[in-house]
């Protein structure tokens, strides 16, 4: 099958979350299965050299976005199995950062009309264009008109992912016609229109094939509107062609045994140099040097949908046990101004590093016993299965993947992967922790047992890439 991978960011090449760890993994292990799989994302100023020389250039030519016909080049980059197409423009993408301009809507409708144009310019025919977020969520719904100009596309199928709903995509009426070039009957109820406004992802939602979701959780969560931010009535609507599917991670590069970031490797049959590193972080992070003192860790956005509301609230509970403490990302000012005071209060066993450092998190994983993620809301999160990659037990609120990936420890039948908490609920989660530190104090064999089978938990792509190769096959009849 041929499948053109649609994404507004891509590992290793261009990176903000989790959305390009997917679209870095995903394709590969649908291309081990045989597939023919094309990813597509736009060529920004912060790919670096390094990949830009493995580029060929491809093609150039203009494409249609409303009354403007812009400039459009393709780049090439072929590695591990997958074919990787850069659109280039710099008016719309050498910029400093991928996000956040006051263009964003033009600049990716621009980019899905680059996707949906540049197929017909290509000796390639896609059975599915799979697209992301509200950025590519354009893609579906210019699918509908152009499959019938396009040879290529003709019968070509959609399918849409929604990482998170949080960001949709919205806009003034104004701008169907002349921003985004569509005519007024895509302005109605069961396509763009939202309250007045033009709704991209509610658009993608009904105009794609088929919806996914990056957990079976998260899938359900989104009937409901604490969850889904307004659209709750539009995936009712559309319920009966989605699926939530728990993401994978990438196995080979966080693997302890060969990471080369850590102090030393171990595996879950030779957990020795798990030591190692655990003394290595606490040197590194300005931690009293203890090897019997577990470590509780926080990597991540501080931002109240990760659940800091709750940490914070609980600080002085959870340094009142025997424990360490460690917090590495950057968000809203109170929240780092807590990790800074109780980094003060509690010198030597709280470490707060209000930065972003891909060698600490590393560190980070390989030595903490503890990975603490009380988020409000986790659509899919990959961080509680990469600790547990490294042998560091989570402690997650029940919601999205982290109810989907982390079974709770069962202390009578000693089965589990972790621990988790129901309610947003800065007591339970103390609770909860407190005992998950009563087992790595007083049941050394218990908690052993328990960090071997978060180790060898299967979080492969391998049964993902699966589920979306089903679907695939329904949308396609393929």
């Amino acid at each position: 099958m041929n499948i053109l991978f649609v994404t507004s960011e891509c590992a290793p090449f261009i990176k903000t979350g989790g959305l390009a760890d997917v679209a870095g993994s995903l394709p590969k292990a649908l291309a081990k299965k045989g597939h023919d799989v094309r990813v597509i994302l736009p060529l920004y100023e912060g790919i670096g050299q390094e990949w830009r020389s493995q580029m060929t250039f491809l093609q150039c030519f203009h494409i249609t976005l409303a009354w403007r016909t812009p400039y459009c080049g393709l780049f090439e980059l072929k590695r591990d199995g997958v074919t990787y197409w850069f659109v280039d423009n710099e008016y719309y993408f050498k910029r400093s950062n991928i996000y956040g301009h006051y263009d964003d809507g033009e600049r990716f409708a621009y980019f899905s009309r680059a996707v949906v144009e540049s197929v017909g310019y290509l000796n390639w025919h896609p059975d599915v264009l799979h697209c992301n977020d509200w950025q590519t969520a354009l893609v579906p719904i210019y699918l509908l008109e152009e499959r019938h100009r396009i040879p290529q596309l003709y019968d070509t199928k959609s399918v849409f992912t929604i990482h998170n709903i949080e960001y949709q995509g919205r806009y003034g009426r104004q701008t169907l016609k002349d921003l985004f070039g569509l005519n007024e009957g895509y302005f109605n109820e069961h396509m763009l229109a939202y309250h007045g406004d033009v709704n991209l992802m509610k658009g993608a939602i009904y105009a794609a094939d088929y919806v996914t979701t990056v957990s079976p959780t998260y899938a359900e969560e989104l009937q409901y509107s604490f969850y889904a931010h307004g659209l709750e009535g539009v995936i009712t609507d559309n319920r009966h062609k989605m699926r939530g599917i728990l993401n994978g991670i990438d196995t080979e590069l966080y693997d302890p045994w060969r990471d080369k970031g850590l102090a030393k490797f171990f595996s879950a049959r030779q957990l020795q140099g798990k030591k190692t590193c655990k003394a290595a972080l606490q040197q590194a992070s300005g931690l009293r040097e203890s090897p019997d003192t577990p470590i509780i860790a926080c990597v991540s956005r501080l931002v109240r949908h990760k659940g800091f509301d709750l940490v914070t609230a609980a600080i002085h509970d959870i340094m009142g046990m025997d424990v360490q403490m460690v917090v590495l990302g950057t968000g809203d000012w109170n929240f780092e101004e807590a990790f800074r005071q109780a980094q003060n209060q509690y010198p030597g066993r709280f470490a707060a590093h209000i930065m972003y450092s891909a060698s600490l998190s590393t560190a980070i994983y390989g030595g903490a016993d503890l990975f603490l993620m009380p988020s409000i809301s986790e659509p899919c999160g990959l961080s509680q299965m990469i600790a547990m990659r490294y042998g560091t037990i989570p402690v997650v609120r029940e919601t999205g993947g982290l109810r989907d990936s982390v079974i709770p420890y069962n202390q009578y039948t000693g089965e589990g992967t972790g621990f988790s908490f129901a309610n947003i609920n800065a007591h339970e989660m103390v609770g909860v922790l407190a005992g998950a530190i009563d087992l790595y104090h007083n049941d050394k064999k218990a908690w052993k047992s328990l960090q071997k089978q978060a180790m060898t938990a299967d979080f492969s792509w391998d049964q993902s890439a699966g589920a979306y190769e089903e679907i695939y096959g329904w949308v396609t009849g393929k």
